[in-house]
């Protein structure tokens, strides 16, 4: 996850922070109950539990913010490949995309250490792009042979031409990005009509959940901006459909397609 504080570069920041991610993994996987905080009324309707849920405004400075992104990547990317392998959670989330990627061209956004991509990258024709020179290498050593063009590059400015792929993938990276319609629109732009997006991403639940709602005011404060994806969908002209795959609720699974016209 991304941060906005300058503290970034500060190790012992980094390493709180994927404590963090650590705990919310672990919390939000195969476990469904929770304990209330001291002083909610159980016997109260649920709605009394939720907090204020407030969308994330976008960032000032969209190049400094993306900067402190990829510094805190490249300073932990060792560590963040052996959380991703070491967590089943984790992984579960990331493989409920596997049954909606659909070929033969498929493209896959901010694959961090590149444990989905590893997933499928033998059955199709596969291209990868990330932010992170470290990613993109971590991610290269992991596939070995599995035949996907992996590149770095950014996600406002991705270097396909227009209706190239059928899929294009995006997990737990979204909530990441600085310019939330330049992404939406570049991923938008490389997918043929009918093509579909598959994005794995938190949010707040659906439904009322006060576990889910704490859980993304979390990832909020480790820097994460959560954002009305309604809104983001309906202006780039995607149907979609959500489904809360884990988190109590606040993991997301979108399947977004383009309109043909």
């Amino acid at each position: 996850m991304p941060r906005q504080a300058a503290d970034i570069l500060n190790p012992a920041a980094g390493c709180g922070l994927f404590i963090q991610y650590l705990t919310t993994a672990i919390v939000s996987g195969p476990f469904r109950r929770c304990r209330l905080p001291l002083g909610v009324d159980t016997k109260a309707s649920p709605k009394s539990w939720t907090m204020a849920r407030d969308y994330s405004t976008e960032p000032e400075d969209h190049d400094a913010f993306t900067r402190r992104f990829d510094v805190f990547y490249s300073r932990f990317a060792g560590v963040y490949d052996v959380l991703v392998k070491a967590l089943p959670v984790w992984k579960d989330w990331l493989r409920q995309a596997l049954p909606h990627i659909v070929g033969p061209r498929v493209l896959e956004v901010s694959f961090g250490t590149g444990y989905l991509l590893s997933q499928y990258a033998a059955r199709y024709e596969v291209c990868g792009i990330d932010l992170n020179q470290r990613m993109v290498r971590t991610a290269s050593a992991n596939l070995d042979n599995a035949g996907a063009a992996l590149c770095q590059g950014s996600v406002t400015a991705l270097p396909y031409r227009d209706a190239s792929f059928d899929t294009v993938v995006n997990t737990m990276a979204f909530s990441g990005y600085p310019d939330a319609r330049a992404a939406l629109g570049e991923m938008t732009r490389v997918l043929k009509p009918d093509g579909r997006l598959v994005m794995i991403d938190v949010n707040y639940p659906n439904e009322v959940s006060w576990p889910g709602d704490l859980l993304v005011e979390c990832w909020k404060k480790g820097g994460d901006l959560i954002r009305d994806m309604d809104v983001l969908f309906e202006s780039a002209g995607l149907a979609y459909q959500d489904e809360e795959i884990g988190g109590f609720g606040s993991v997301h699974l979108y399947i977004a397609t383009r309109k043909a016209h």
